[in-house]
């Protein structure tokens, strides 16, 4: 029998983007409750990150926030720039987790939406996603893990959310690619699809709206809307030992939504 090979590294670095809120910020404080430190990026509001750094450090962990604009690819020479600084402050050289997380949201028939708004998502589900993961592997460890956050609604039909979906696709595609390219170097690579979760994502419509809240409750076998702590831990397992072998593959955490 051929023996398993794990990894001997003292402690686990992750990357998250987009960890200063909804699924990201959940998804670093359940790699803190893992033992694992983080690095996340924000866009914009600092004051969120720094209280995430907060609560990780009560939690015996470590994170550092990052400002990132991931649909601005130009940006990411300068950031990864950073890295080196950011890991030592952790003790490391290198990371072993990433999780690609950050995105906005979009609403719109396909007759409605115009060529920026489709240049936009583009930007941030795609292009962002692609760039910066083939820009930060040369800094990760082999035997690592990466986890791309897609959406259900790849899966079930909504109207009014076809070029969101249609990034979430081609993400779901990249992830089965960077799995057989990365093979070579142990690297796993794998989605999580998300269904309707209460989170202040799409100005916090299925968390908010109560009306919106029982119709995905109703649509959905285990009777109620998603919640952060649905999602964030089951990214953190993912990323864990005792998943080191589910490689390529899309895993949906949507309580089985329109089954």
């Amino acid at each position: 029998m051929t023996a398993v090979v794990t990894r001997t590294s003292k402690k686990n670095i992750a990357i998250v983007t987009g960890g200063s809120r909804g699924l990201g910020r959940n998804t670093v404080l359940s790699l803190a409750a893992h033992g694992v430190d983080a690095i996340f990026t924000y866009r914009s509001n600092e004051a969120e990150a720094r209280q995430v750094e907060k609560l990780v450090a009560q939690a015996g962990q470590q994170a550092l926030a990052l400002p990132l604009d991931t649909g601005n690819t130009a940006s990411f020479d300068a950031f990864v720039d950073q890295l080196p600084d950011a890991l030592a402050t952790l003790g490391a050289e290198r990371f072993d987790y990433l999780v690609n997380n950050a995105g906005t949201s979009h609403h719109a028939s396909i007759e409605a939406t115009t060529e920026q708004d489709m240049d936009s998502l583009y930007q941030v589900h795609f292009k962002g996603v692609f760039f910066l993961t083939q820009k930060l592997l040369p800094l990760m460890n082999d035997g690592g893990r990466i986890v791309n956050v897609s959406s259900g609604l790849t899966r079930v039909t909504i109207p009014g959310s076809a070029p969101y979906a249609s990034m979430k696709g081609a993400i779901e595609v990249l992830t089965r690619y960077l799995a057989k390219e990365l093979g070579p170097r142990r690297i796993a690579v794998n989605t999580v699809a998300p269904g309707a979760i209460e989170t202040d994502f799409s100005g916090g419509m299925v968390r908010d709206n109560p009306e919106l809240n029982q119709r995905v409750a109703d649509m959905t076998a285990l009777g109620r809307a998603g919640v952060p702590d649905d999602i964030g831990p089951l990214i953190a397992s993912l990323l864990g030992e005792s998943h080191r072998w589910v490689n390529g593959q899309r895993i949906e955490a949507s309580g089985g939504m329109a089954l």
